[in-house]
């Protein structure tokens, strides 16, 4: 069986089994009953209203700016480490060890009569209604957002690629970078991301940081790396297979519906990284082999003396809003990977704009408040771990074909949204070649 076919079944047993579970996280009154699924489906037209998902590390430290309330950043014990991530649009559960709550990770969808519905339950219940034609293609929701949001930089690390992944049951991870400005009122302690490889490094010079990893201290991998300053306002593309050590910056990253890495950097930010996050997603015959996290390296990309041109992504308007609005600015801000994409829509105050996006996408508000339809959004300034909040939904195919109405109903604030798409954006596949993408 597959790892599609898994989920799929999965999905099917908790819904015809009636799995109640009592809680998810801070969240009550867990369901997969048809019923509910149908009542959030029809509720609002297929825009489905999500709980806000917090994800802890215990590798990193909260950079504080995704809006938790200053008491809420470490609500689970020092064993499980600080919130310092939000994931949107979720249809995966994280991986964090043994303590990992069993549906940490993945985005519920309020029941309009209480209660919260676990998105993969959903989508196989609902199937193409939610996701259009990537439930015949994928049988899943394939791909999710999050908020990253470290007061220090990440390890340098790596995301296997398919044929790497598939050997621990999983797929690849690639996954893109934007970095809103309106959640980016500091940059951190080092606003800088390591990127690749220097196009002179030798995979025997790559091999040997690899085997110093192992013998304690700092195996200065990042001196075989180069480091690129973040400009709030633009984005970065990483296919699986580059070697990456993420800004200290809050970021909005869409990417691959997994949770698949090595760690290759073995002291980050005045701490030891363990071996086994070095080894957590290689196969059993094949830890203790060097070789073979040398095999995850997508070399030609990684040693690409063109890469800044290759993967920087500065937003791009769409073609519909170049046509003059002056109720709203739709931008293009993750476009290079076949994976997903995400557009940025900004509505001025006293605006409104119907948009068909086609496609299923999740979205979030990141400043102002208004509108979807009937339903109020509005982005969050602090809120208390599990308090519900207004500012993120799915909009799923049904909706996104008919169209949804976006309306500011602030007479001075902008109203933006992030909007996130699976793969084979409809949308960006007819606006490639007259944008240049």
């Amino acid at each position: 069986m597959n790892l599609k076919d898994e989920r799929r079944d999965s999905g099917d047993r908790a819904r015809h089994e009636g799995v109640n579970m009592a809680q998810a996280g801070p969240y009550e009154g867990v369901t997969g009953s048809e019923a509910a699924i149908d009542r959030a489906m029809n509720e609002a037209g297929g825009i489905l209203r999500l709980a806000p998902t917090w994800v802890p590390r215990a590798f990193c430290t909260p950079g504080r700016r995704i809006r938790l309330h200053p008491d809420d950043y470490f609500p689970l014990g020092k064993e499980r480490g600080g919130i310092d991530e939000r994931w949107l649009a979720s249809a995966v559960r994280a991986e964090n060890g043994p303590l990992t709550d069993p549906f940490e990770g993945l985005s519920l969808v309020l029941d309009p009569t209480g209660g919260v519905i676990p998105l993969d339950e959903f989508v196989a219940h609902t199937k193409g209604d939610a996701i259009g034609g990537l439930w015949e293609s994928h049988g899943l929701w394939p791909m999710y957002s999050k908020f990253f949001d470290n007061e220090f930089p990440l390890p340098f690390h790596i995301h296997h690629r398919d044929e790497h992944a598939a050997l621990v049951g999983k797929p690849g991870k690639p996954e893109a970078y934007y970095f809103p400005p309106q959640m980016n009122n500091h940059g951190g302690r080092f606003p800088y991301t390591f990127f690749g490889l220097h196009p002179e490094v030798t995979r025997d010079e790559l091999r040997d940081k690899f085997a110093a990893f192992l013998t304690g201290g700092d195996n200065r991998i990042t001196d075989l790396s180069k480091a690129y300053r973040i400009t709030p306002g633009t984005g970065w593309d990483v296919p699986a297979g580059i070697l990456h050590a993420p800004a200290s910056m809050c970021t909005y990253e869409p990417q691959a519906a997994c949770d698949v890495f090595a760690m290759t950097e073995s002291w980050s930010n005045n701490r030891e990284v363990p071996d086994e996050l070095l080894w957590k997603d290689v196969p059993a015959d094949r830890v203790g082999d060097l070789d073979f996290i040398v095999e995850l390296v997508d070399w030609e990309r990684n040693v690409d003396p063109e890469f800044w041109s290759n993967r920087f992504t500065p937003p791009i308007e769409t073609i519909e809003s170049r046509a003059g609005s002056p109720e709203y600015v739709e931008r293009w801000i993750t476009y290079r990977s076949s994976a997903f994409s995400a557009k940025e829509l900004t509505v001025a105050p006293g605006g409104s704009v119907t948009i068909a996006d086609r496609d299923a996408h999740g979205l979030i508000a990141v400043a102002g408040h208004g509108r979807l339809d009937d339903l109020p959004i509005a982005a969050i300034a602090s809120i208390r771990y599990g308090q519900l909040s207004s500012d993120e939904f799915f909009i799923t195919a049904a909706a996104a074909k008919n169209g949804v109405e976006v309306t500011n109903t602030s007479a001075t604030d902008d109203l933006v949204l992030l909007k996130h798409f699976g793969p084979g954006n409809q949308q960006l596949a007819a606006e490639r070649g007259e944008l240049g993408l």
